[in-house]
């Protein structure tokens, strides 16, 4: 993942990334504050030559960047859908003022504590934040938010756990943002 400072800078950085390799766009689009997200995977060694081009590219213009290898793999699809909350004995939350340092601590998160990714969001009305959800036993999850306070530092917003969440709570949690366009709908 890169993020960059300018929206035309990124559109030139994607445009050069699929050229040099054969990687999967996951999202290249404009995020809040004025800011373009780049995410992609594939192959490692077919990222890591995306990458070094894709950065070459974007210059001065990098915010923030992330190269991940064996991603653990509940990450990718938490993007698009949400897992199941109902009966969950505790809930975490993680609000990072960084997507790419944010994405880095999922991952960690996931290998080294017993907790599951309930999903994630990056959407323009967060700002150019990213908020993640995980459930599991109190103390997992608790271990879980401990290990985000620590990873995120100063680009840490915040990291809750709320026990025994109530179920009419449960369905508020990652659901759509306000107002936005639904397929099928």
């Amino acid at each position: 993942m890169i993020e960059l400072s300018s929206i035309a800078r990124g559109y030139k950085v994607v445009d050069a990334a699929i050229k040099q390799s054969p990687i999967k766009v996951v999202e290249a689009n404009r995020v809040e504050p004025g800011k373009y997200l780049f995410l992609f995977g594939g192959g490692v060694a077919e990222v890591e030559e995306a990458f070094v081009v894709a950065m070459d590219v974007a210059g001065a213009k990098v915010i923030d960047k992330m190269l991940l290898p064996m991603v653990h793999e509940a990450i990718l699809p938490a993007f698009t859908s949400r897992k199941g909350l109902d009966g969950a004995d505790t809930i975490g939350v993680v609000e990072s003022a960084s997507i790419s340092s944010g994405l880095v601590t999922i991952d960690r998160c996931l290998k080294d504590s017993d907790v599951e990714l309930s999903g994630l969001r990056v959407t323009p009305g967060l700002g150019g934040k990213l908020l993640y959800v995980v459930h599991g036993a109190q103390h997992d999850v608790e271990v879980a938010m401990e290990l985000a306070r620590t990873m995120l530092g100063g680009a840490l917003v915040d990291a809750e756990c709320i026990a025994n969440p109530h179920e009419e709570f449960v369905d508020i949690v990652l659901r759509p943002t306000p107002f936005s366009v639904q397929e099928g709908v």
